[in-house]
Formats: structure tokens, sequence, C-alpha cells
């Protein structure tokens, strides 16, 4: 029988912290675009913060889509120490896109497996995607991080 062990710095107020900067970064974004609604943002940001807390989630991609061209994109990769960034969201100011659409895209790590996300009380449908998230046709455009206590994000931004 073997023993594991797990130690970290952080605790569930500390990604409850990070969340409130991630949380406002895509209201903002909803209300810039008008590309999806505030409540289907804080949909999404809850489901973010849920598989965070899990240490489910390596990666969030958010991309403004008009038509099949992207025009925007942040990617927020999260860390379980070793964090260190403000605490300010902002830098979100999107151009109004009433016809486009905002598409999300989560990468998991090893612990978030398809069973474990099964068990907890997500909003948001998640399918499986081969989505590039590369955002080749964008520029990496600014940088910024949010963490509380060694857990965080560093947020790549694209335009």
């Amino acid at each position: 029988m073997s023993t594991y062990t797990s130690t970290s710095t952080y605790t569930v107020a500390d990604v409850e912290e990070v969340m409130k900067s991630v949380r406002a970064d895509m209201i903002m974004i909803a209300g810039s675009t008008k590309a999806m609604t505030e409540q289907t943002a804080i949909d999404y940001a809850h489901d973010i913060e849920a598989l965070a807390k899990k240490n489910y989630l390596a990666v969030a991609d958010v991309t403004l889509m008009d038509g099949s061209t992207e025009v925007r994109a942040i990617k927020y990769q999260f860390q379980s120490e070793g964090a260190t960034g403000s605490s300010r969201p902002g830098g979100v100011l999107w151009p109004l896109t009433p016809h486009g659409w905002i598409r999300v895209n989560l990468r998991y790590t090893a612990l978030g497996t398809s069973e474990k996300r099964a068990e907890l009380s997500l909003k948001i449908s998640w399918t499986p995607s081969k989505t590039d998230t590369s955002h080749k046709t964008l520029s990496s455009s600014a940088e910024r991080g949010y963490s509380s206590n060694g857990f965080g994000t560093n947020r790549e931004d694209f335009s």
C-alpha cells in the first residue's frame, strides 16, 4: 500500500480571490463586446472557479470570434504555486461585436479526469474540442497576472 501526501501554500479563499479578477474580466468582455450576456460570463467564471478549486484546470482560453475570425483573446494559465501578479482586472475593453460570439476552451490538469469533472455542479455543458488556441492570426499584446498566496493565473492577451 502506498501513501501520498500533498502540501500547498494556498487555500480555497485564495482561488476565490484570484477568480474575482477573472470573473471581472469576463463580465467586462461581455459588456464591451455584446457577444455574450453578463449571465453567460458569470456562468463561465463559475465553472472556471469550480475547476480551479479542485486543481483540475491548467488553461482557460477566451476568444472573441466574428464569424470564423479571431478578434481578441485571453489565455489564463493557472498555477498552484509560485504565482505572482496584481489583483486588478482590466485591459479587456474589447470592440463591440454584436454579431460575434465568445469561444471558451479549457485544458485540464491530470487530476481533472472526466469522471471527477462530472462530479462538479458546472453551469456550462462542456464538450471535447480540438480547437487550435495558439492565436496564430493575432499578436501577443500584453501580460498580466492575478495571484494570492502562490495560487494564480498568468493572463496573456492577444489582439
